[in-house]
């Protein structure tokens, strides 16, 4: 084991605080019925670690496979509103088997579910730190979901991976577990021949030439793509990744070989600013010019309106909005000083001209770079 890998995992096994997200998949028979063993052989790991002294937060799938027996059906539907009837039935009975779980360890479990919503509104995502970080200091295990039973867009974050990735850096977790039900990454898909394990994954040129799948459960949404983008969102906040089975999860917690493991590519950015990049769901684009694109990436300038080229979108002063070359590729996120009906007058002109023209009140910057993130 190298030193840098040995080092991480040392990081998850004195974690003071780790974040553990599991799928459906490994909560769920094949058929799709809540596997209650399963679940207590995880609430069991992670109560062990949670009584030696350890913040655990559990982000957790498996409402709606939950909830498709219940409802007389076989498998996962694919329909939104039946997807959503089954989380509403089986929510109740995911809660219930953790209490159960945690409960005969002597610990509490709180349910806290989330919409896009909650990490999209800036004082929502306060609100849903403030509850995490009172459960936890109350000695409560915070079980995490998102409300599946009123998502309206494509529902989950990718099975959840970028919600525990976001719920990491909103708890300050020193660790993240991503359980699944292949043991690691692979270079290729694990059931081909040939493919190998990667145990460390030092930055993201390391994934250049791995071959990565889609969904690989009937019960599940997610994929191998949404594990390793939200070991990207963590480890770009400064938090350890583990991705591994869930059956691996002792060995995981204690530093064992397990999985593979991510190593912090950045340092712990601000909340707001984290939410933006990663959370915030952009009400339009602004296309600028190659000058603009030099100016952002190169002098840690904020966006001018002399630079932009062209408006998408409806929105209001103050949205979200998506900054992209003409090609078309991201180039930052920020919060616009300007609606969408405003902008098209001031495109091109200089802060000077605009001053002259319509008053002083808009010599400002389109996206000030107090609130601006390169992506």
């Amino acid at each position: 084991m190298s030193d840098a890998l040995e080092a991480a995992r040392a990081r998850v096994r004195e974690a003071r605080t780790v974040v553990v997200k599991v799928g459906s998949s490994s909560l769920t028979t094949p058929e799709g019925v809540l596997d209650v063993a399963r679940l207590t052989a995880l609430a069991d790991a992670l109560a062990a670690r949670r009584l030696a002294g350890s913040d655990v937060v559990l982000v957790s799938s498996g409402a709606i496979a939950a909830g498709i027996v219940p409802l007389g059906h076989t498998t996962r539907p694919n329909d939104l509103a039946t997807q959503q009837a089954a989380a509403s039935v089986g929510q109740g009975a995911l809660i219930a088997a953790y209490t159960a779980a945690f409960g005969a360890h002597g610990l509490t479990v709180g349910q806290l579910l989330l919409t896009a919503d909650d990490l999209i509104r800036r004082q929502n995502y306060g609100n849903a730190r403030r509850a995490v970080g009172r459960l936890l200091r109350l000695g409560v295990v915070p079980v995490v979901n998102e409300n599946d039973a009123v998502a309206t867009d494509e529902i989950g974050f990718g099975d959840n991976d970028r919600l525990a990735a976001l719920v990491a850096h909103l708890t300050r977790a020193d660790a993240l577990l991503l359980l699944t039900d292949v043991d690691g990454l692979y270079d290729g898909p694990p059931s081909e021949a040939g493919s190998v394990r990667i145990p460390l994954v030092r930055r993201q040129e390391d994934l250049a030439e791995v071959r990565l799948g889609g969904t690989g459960s009937k019960v599940g949404t997610g994929g191998m793509v949404t594990k390793v983008e939200a070991a990207r969102i963590a480890t770009g906040a400064g938090v350890t990744t583990l991705l591994t089975s869930a059956d691996q999860i002792v060995d995981a917690l204690t530093g064992r070989d397990a999985g593979t493991v991510f190593l912090p590519t950045g340092t712990r950015p601000a909340s707001r600013m984290l939410w933006l990049a990663h959370a915030s769901d952009p009400a339009g684009r602004l296309v600028v010019d190659d000058g603009a694109v030099r100016a952002l990436r190169g002098r840690g300038a904020s966006l001018l309106p002399a630079g932009i080229v062209r408006v998408e979108g409806s929105f209001d002063e103050g949205a979200p909005v998506e900054v992209v070359d003409r090609r078309g590729i991201g180039v930052a996120r920020g919060l616009v000083a300007y609606g969408s009906d405003e902008l098209p007058r001031l495109l091109g002109r200089s802060t000077t001209w605009i001053a002259d023209v319509f008053g002083g009140e808009y010599a400002r910057e389109i996206v000030h770079r107090d609130h601006l993130v390169l992506v």
